[in-house]
């Protein structure tokens, strides 16, 4: 690497300096190239009015030339130059996807909505099991109504109807018969047995009837006769609350009585409950 070397650095730089010469040296066509004064010389200050209007001579147009067309447009300006539209550059989102995150917690419940119209019924479910056994129950209630009671006086009528008024107590449970009116009043509803027992008068019709209510349910007769006799009759009745059970004397064409003293009762009416309504 001797001579040779070093003189093959010299040409290439002499080279270089050959074609960089003409381009530094060039001067720009705008700019007037500016002349050297003398030392010493200083160019006279101008105003601030004076420089203005030699700056406008000097940038200004000339006087009979057309001034230089602008290079600036505005995209609103009619014959603006058309610039290529570059394509915008698309992203692609799918790499920028991360992978999906946990679930998040479980929000506040929300206020409830307006309730909605009754649906239609479902089927029936199967039927469940059989239930464990319950507590015993209370013990049933009994029902009871029991009266019976006699006249140890004669009765006897022809012209008109005639309540048989009982002076003799027998049992009277509850007090449901009324011995001053001479009616059984039903306050347990039911199924109840009645009957009713009579003697004769010699020569004298026997003529009775068991009242439900003011209607006659069954009646007592026994034709005139040269002997008295015991007579009965018994029947079942069906009552409700503040029904009334009674006997009547009937009129007839004849004299109609039955017979009592005051010794012994020939006269008895006896009732009692057989089932209540509420039984099954």
């Amino acid at each position: 690497m001797g001579s040779g070397a070093l003189g093959l650095t010299l040409a290439c730089c002499l080279l270089l300096a050959f074609a960089c010469g003409p381009v530094l040296g060039r001067v720009p066509r705008d700019q007037p190239e500016q002349q050297e004064q003398p030392e010493g010389t200083e160019e006279p200050l101008l105003d601030h009015t004076e420089r203005a209007e030699e700056k406008h001579e000097k940038y200004g147009p000339r006087q009979g030339e057309e001034a230089a067309a602008s290079r600036c447009y505005r995209c609103c300006d009619p014959g603006a130059p058309a610039y290529p539209a570059f394509p915008v550059p698309q992203i692609n989102l799918t790499i920028l996807k991360g992978e999906k995150g946990d679930r998040g917690d479980r929000g506040l419940q929300g206020k409830y909505g307006k309730a909605g119209s009754v649906g239609a019924r479902g089927h029936a479910g199967p039927k469940g099991q059989k239930g464990s056994m319950g507590a015993p129950g209370d013990r049933c209630k009994n029902y009871y109504a029991a009266f019976s009671v006699g006249r140890k006086k004669p009765l006897h009528s022809n012209d008109y109807y005639q309540t048989v008024i009982f002076d003799t107590e027998f049992v009277n449970l509850y007090g449901h018969f009324n011995m001053f009116t001479g009616k059984f009043y039903c306050y347990v509803p039911g199924i109840y047995f009645f009957s009713l027992n009579v003697h004769t008068w010699n020569q004298k019709e026997t003529y009775l009837h068991i009242m439900k209510n003011e209607e006659e349910a069954v009646i007592l007769y026994a034709q005139v006769s040269d002997r008295s006799i015991m007579q009965s009759q018994s029947l079942m009745l069906e009552l409700r609350d503040q029904d009334e059970v009674w006997v009547r004397l009937f009129k007839g064409e004849r004299e109609n009585a039955i017979f009592s003293d005051e010794f012994d009762t020939y006269i008895t009416f006896s009732g009692y409950l057989v089932k209540h309504a509420a039984e099954p």
